[in-house]
């Protein structure tokens, strides 16, 4: 279903002599640019009645209206799948994602993902762009991830993570034994070859910058605690890699599993066996979209990673 928004804004003086979308952008913040400017096009955003174009310039005294139609992007069907909602009202859902479940329906995956989950768990998220999802978790990455529930949420939330106000922080267990932490300030972009993958280029590349500090040593591996400022696609994956240190049970920049010399059956079966990057969205900060208070959600490692990380305990001992 579709539903229409109503809104009116006054063109004060200091706005007089500029551009509609700028001004429009100011007046109504709630809405992208992109969105407003559509809306001009479309004559669903108005000037005292008149139709009028995105760059024809103001006067002080003239009225904004926005009566727009929000159809449905639904192009998914709902799908009854278990989510582990963690906190939800009004504005946004943060739930605990699973590892294996896919983000958003791709190539191979036109069903099953937590885009299908979401749309059966609430219904009005049919009106929001991707179902209200801000960013994403790899498939095989578990953890924390916040949906916008609102067009003025989700424009809120995409402001914090474009302003990388937005604090996320993760845990992962690597190959290697790290002597201390540090940061990893590498652009990352396609691999220009194997295009399923990422890699830190020289050229080309977008501004990716990753923090860690050690959690624990063991005999082999290092657990550790990432947090980003930004967001590229498998950014922690592949900075871990960048500097020698893969995340364990990483197909795509890990390789094969990496066995120790005189490691016993229990921790070789161990590594063989986990079947996913050991990596799991722990802590989750951002700005409240409508109260603008600073609210936090933690969620604990899942049993896999706990199961892992108490067979090095005992297996592979620093």
């Amino acid at each position: 279903m579709a539903e229409i928004i109503e809104f009116e804004a006054l063109v004060s003086e200091p706005f007089r002599g500029q551009r509609l979308d700028q001004v429009a952008a100011q007046l109504f913040p709630d809405y992208s640019r992109s969105r407003l400017q559509a809306w001009i096009k479309s004559g669903e955003l108005t000037v005292d009645g008149k139709l009028m174009k995105p760059r024809d310039k103001l006067s002080s005294g003239e009225t904004l209206r926005i009566v727009a139609e929000v159809e449905d992007e639904q192009r998914w069907e709902p799908e009854d799948i278990a989510l582990e909602v963690i906190f939800e009202d009004e504005a946004i859902i943060v739930l605990n994602k699973p590892a294996g479940l896919v983000v958003h329906p791709a190539a191979g995956h036109a069903s099953g993902t937590l885009l299908n989950g979401l749309l059966s768990h609430c219904p009005d998220l049919a009106s929001m762009p991707r179902a209200g999802i801000v960013h994403r978790l790899d498939k095989d990455t578990s953890g924390l991830m916040v949906v916008a529930k609102t067009l003025a949420a989700q424009n809120h939330l995409v402001s914090q993570l474009q302003a990388r106000s937005v604090s996320r922080e993760y845990e992962a267990i690597c190959f290697g034994v790290m002597t201390g932490g540090g940061t990893v300030d590498k652009p990352i972009g396609r691999h220009p070859r194997q295009r399923k993958k990422m890699a830190v280029l020289a050229q080309g590349g977008k501004e990716a910058i990753t923090h860690y500090r050690l959690i624990k040593r063991f005999g082999s591996h290092t657990h550790i605690r990432c947090q980003l400022e930004t967001g590229r696609t498998h950014q922690i994956r592949v900075h871990m890699a960048q500097i020698k240190y893969p995340l364990l049970g990483d197909p795509l920049y890990a390789g094969r599993p990496r066995i120790p010399k005189a490691a016993s059956q229990l921790l070789i079966d161990t590594l063989r066996s986990f079947g996913r990057q050991a990596l799991h969205a722990r802590r989750l900060s951002l700005v409240h979209p409508f109260s603008a208070e600073e609210v936090s959600w933690e969620a604990a490692l899942p049993e896999d990673m706990l199961q892992l990380l108490s067979v090095l305990d005992s297996e592979d001992p620093a």
